[in-house]
Parts: C-alpha cells; sequence; structure tokens
C-alpha cells in the first residue's frame, strides 16, 4: 500500500482520495492545510491522525511514501520539488507548473531524486477518451478540429462583486487557460502532438487573468480550434472531422459521451462504461508508476508540452504571473 498525504483539502481532494481509496492502491496517512484545525477537520473524514501545517515537517515524515498536491496553481511547482528533495513521489494537479521553466525544474528534480512526477490530467486515461484516440485513423486524413470547454464559473459572480477569488486572480497563477482552458490544450496534445503554430487571443479580466480565449493551433493539412471559458456556458461537443467522417465528444475532459459520424451520416455511439469517479483511472496510473519507481515517458512529454504551450498561449495574450518574473 502506498502511504499518502494529501497538500489542499478542498472537493477535488476529497473526489481523489475517494478515487485513490477504490482502487485499493493507497493508505491515507497525512493531512497538510495552513490551517492545522482545518487540517484535522479535514483528516477526521478519513480517519486519519497525522496533520502538518508545516510542509518541511510533512517532507520530512517517513510515514509518507507519496503526496498528492491540490494547492492554488503557484504553490504546485515549489510543493512538488520540495516534496521530491525529500524522497517523496508526488501526484499534482493540472496544471503542474506555472510556466514551462518551472515543469522542467519540476522534472529535473524528479530525475534527480529518483522520484516519480505525475501531473493529475485525468482526462487521456478515461475508457472513452481512449475511444477517441482508438478511433482516428478510421476517420481517414484529419481536416479539422474543435475542441471546447466553456463553463460559467461560480466563482465569477464573486469577482463581479468586487471580491478576489483564486479562481481570477493572477498571484495564484489562474484564469481560464490555466483551468479549463487546459483541458482543451491538453486533449489537444494528447491526440495530435505538437502544433505547429499557434495564434491565440483571449479576453483579459481587470485582474490581468483571461476570462475566456480563443487559439488556432495549426498541423500538418489541418488545424485545432480551442475555444475556453470560465465566464460564459458552452452546450456544443468537440468535434474532430476527417475526410472520411467524425467524432463527437461531449464533455472532453470526462468523456461523457462519444459518438462517430461516417462520411454518409450514419452514426455510431462509442461510449463505453466508466467509473463513476473520473479521477479514478489517473489514481490508478501513478499507483503503477510508484510501484515500478518509473515515470511513465510519454505523460512526462505531454505534461512538459503541455506547459510549453500554454507559456505561450499566455505570451501572446498578455497574461503574466509574478512566477514569469
Amino acid at each position: 500500500m502506498i502511504k499518502l498525504a494529501v497538500i489542499g483539502t478542498n472537493w477535488i481532494t476529497e473526489r481523489f482520495l475517494a478515487a485513490a481509496l477504490e482502487s485499493g492502491k493507497y493508505q491515507i496517512s497525512a493531512v497538510y492545510s495552513r490551517s492545522l484545525e482545518q487540517a484535522k477537520a479535514f483528516a477526521d473524514k478519513f480517519s486519519v491522525t497525522l496533520t502538518f501545517d508545516c510542509l518541511d515537517k510533512l517532507a520530512a515524515c517517513d510515514e509518507v511514501d507519496a503526496v498528492y498536491i491540490a494547492s492554488p496553481n503557484s504553490f504546485h511547482a515549489p510543493q512538488s520539488i520540495k516534496m521530491m528533495k525529500h524522497g517523496k513521489h508526488v501526484i499534482c494537479e493540472k496544471p503542474i507548473a506555472s510556466n514551462y521553466q518551472e515543469a522542467q525544474l519540476a522534472y529535473q528534480t524528479a530525475q534527480e531524486n529518483n522520484v516519480v512526477l505525475f501531473e493529475a490530467f485525468m482526462s487521456p486515461y478515461l475508457p472513452n477518451f481512449q475511444q477517441i484516440k482508438s478511433h482516428l485513423p478510421s476517420l481517414g486524413a484529419i481536416r479539422k478540429a474543435h475542441i471546447t470547454y466553456c463553463q460559467y464559473s461560480s466563482r465569477y459572480p464573486k469577482y463581479l462583486n468586487g471580491e478576489n477569488p483564486n479562481t481570477f486572480n493572477p498571484e495564484f497563477s489562474n484564469g481560464s487557460i490555466m483551468d479549463i482552458g487546459f483541458y482543451c490544450v491538453g486533449s489537444m496534445v494528447e491526440l495530435f502532438g505538437e502544433p505547429k503554430s499557434i495564434q491565440a487571443q483571449a479576453h483579459l479580466l481587470d485582474s490581468g487573468v483571461d476570462g475566456n480565449g480563443s487559439i488556432i493551433c495549426g498541423y500538418d493539412g489541418f488545424d485545432v480550434v480551442v475555444m475556453h471559458s470560465k465566464t460564459s456556458d458552452s452546450y456544443v461537443p468537440s468535434e474532430i472531422q476527417g475526410e472520411e467522417g467524425a467524432i463527437l465528444a461531449e464533455m472532453i475532459s470526462i468523456g461523457q459521451k462519444v459518438t462517430k459520424v461516417n462520411r454518409g451520416g450514419e452514426t455510431e455511439d462509442l461510449t463505453l462504461e466508466q467509473n463513476a469517479n473520473p479521477m479514478f483511472y489517473e489514481a490508478f496510473k501513478f499507483s503503477e508508476q510508484v510501484e515500478s519507481n518509473q515515470m511513465d515517458i510519454q505523460a512526462v512529454e505531454r505534461s512538459l508540452l503541455i506547459s510549453k504551450v500554454t507559456s505561450e498561449i499566455r505570451k501572446q495574450t498578455g497574461v503574466v504571473f509574478p512566477a514569469d518574473k
């Protein structure tokens, strides 16, 4: 059993721990929060007695093999690096770093300390995402793709009311492309690799982060249009068009439904039954790497490439984080 600690006590952490326990690969051993009282309250939900409000003490704890990090984005790389320097394996919520340079440093640290660093990007490991990937050849030559994730943030009204939620605060390396947009860019990179060209635009909020944006990425023979927003909703599925047909994906981030439409108009439902908790698959994938003490090279390359692309997108749209300086 992998003795797992968590950094962060939000709903995402709770959902990941449920997935980790369901996998049968983990024992929840410790909880960290900046508030010890909050750490203890969260730990009680999982019958955990070991709690911390000091990262150095958590990093030095012998009762911990691996750490799940779900703190604000700006802390992801620094906290991952601290844990790995103490010999801890790390599964870190996406994005793994504020920028490409931080991401490179994080994976370099993993190699130097002979530990696993894994970005918790669940989409590629979902059975229905694998359906999209495996059926791409049946579309013939790819000619167009549209990948979208637009969802009105529950914290946007707070921002409009003059508050400063983390979601729209550049101090925490946040904004649409680093949150919802990550799933779009990540899905594109997983399916098609590195784009040959990137043209990005965004609507920046007064705080300095993007509320929504669009990107056109060029590939050989086709382009991918990415649409992301935390200030509006969309009900349109993502679509990949080929000369022999198209694939439609509802909520590509979680693989809600996948449909293939042949050039003649016939439809085929490709949807598979998935675990109700989409984080189950990434939790299991991380456990395999920890058990073998070997990082998945393809996952590392994908993670670095996503960071490279999102950094270029922010450069073009003028979104700057303190970490960039």
